[in-house]
């Protein structure tokens, strides 16, 4: 018995021994594994962007990626009809990640917002019944933004929301100089008289429960635009209303009994349509 609790006593302390060889002679795991390359990610920043014309300023919003030190193709963001409000801001914000320079313009001037349908539509008719005066304001915007040191020398792109979507497919209609213009539930009246030769791509994403875009107005843009040379593409979406891509639809429309309504299905289809028509014209791919 003697012999046997000494062997048992010993076992634990030779263990232990070997281990503390084995301690030594390997190599750690810091010291052998390869360091992982983490990359970083992009760390997107606004700020003010003022341009003027007509004796009147106008306050945008200029989103960057300020990691990239590489000048990047720039996106016009245009509002919708209650002004450059956070939602117009934040899909600069997503922009600016993506790799594009974006900015929201101000259409209404002093950095005016609404949250009230009643002003909203006083100061978004101003816009639409004035086509010289919103194209000067549009071009304003983007002979300043040309000058910005993170915009890279190549062509500009525009997309818009509601009053914005009609902005930017009359952009096109008229000529203006981007490669892609992109109307989410945009309304599709003309407000050029003339229209201008245009080369690029033009996506409508349409609601196809909305109420306030007459299909009759729908096939006459595209068949406009079709005519003046762009590459148009129309999107409906079933039992998408006006607004189905802000999350905020749902709650307006409850307060002041507007036809809104967000779709979260509608929303994702056409923003991943958006991007993929972005990288084509902005970046070749």
């Amino acid at each position: 018995m003697r012999t046997r609790l000494m062997l048992l006593l010993l076992v634990p302390g030779l263990m232990a021994g070997s281990v503390t060889a084995l301690a030594q002679t390997q190599p750690s795991q810091a010291e052998s594994a390869t360091p992982i390359d983490i990359a970083q990610g992009p760390r997107v920043e606004g700020e003010l962007f003022e341009y003027s014309t007509g004796g009147k300023t106008y306050q945008g919003y200029l989103a960057h990626n300020v990691n990239d030190g590489t000048a990047r193709p720039a996106v016009l963001v245009v509002h919708e009809w209650w002004g450059l409000n956070d939602y117009a801001r934040a899909r600069a914000d997503q922009l600016a990640a993506l790799g594009f320079v974006a900015l929201a313009v101000d259409m209404y001037g002093d950095g005016q917002a609404t949250t009230h349908p009643d002003q909203a539509g006083a100061l978004a008719g101003d816009v639409m019944q004035d086509w010289p005066a919103t194209r000067a304001r549009l071009e304003a915007a983007m002979t300043r933004l040309r000058e910005h040191p993170a915009v890279a020398d190549s062509g500009m792109a525009a997309i818009g929301y509601c009053l914005g979507g009609s902005v930017v497919m009359n952009m096109a209609l008229s000529g203006m100089p981007i490669e892609a213009a992109i109307s989410f539930h945009g309304d599709p009246s003309a407000m050029v008289s003339t229209p201008q030769a245009f080369a690029g791509l033009v996506q409508i994403h349409n609601g196809a429960e909305d109420p306030l875009v007459e299909s009759a107005d729908l096939d006459a843009m595209a068949t406009a635009l079709e005519a003046q040379g762009a590459s148009v593409e129309v999107v409906n979406y079933p039992n998408a209303l006006h607004g189905f891509t802000n999350p905020h639809a749902d709650a307006v429309a409850e307060e002041y009994g507007l036809p809104l309504g967000y779709d979260a299905a509608a929303d994702a289809a056409s923003w991943q349509a958006a991007l993929l028509a972005l990288d084509r014209s902005l970046n070749g791919d």
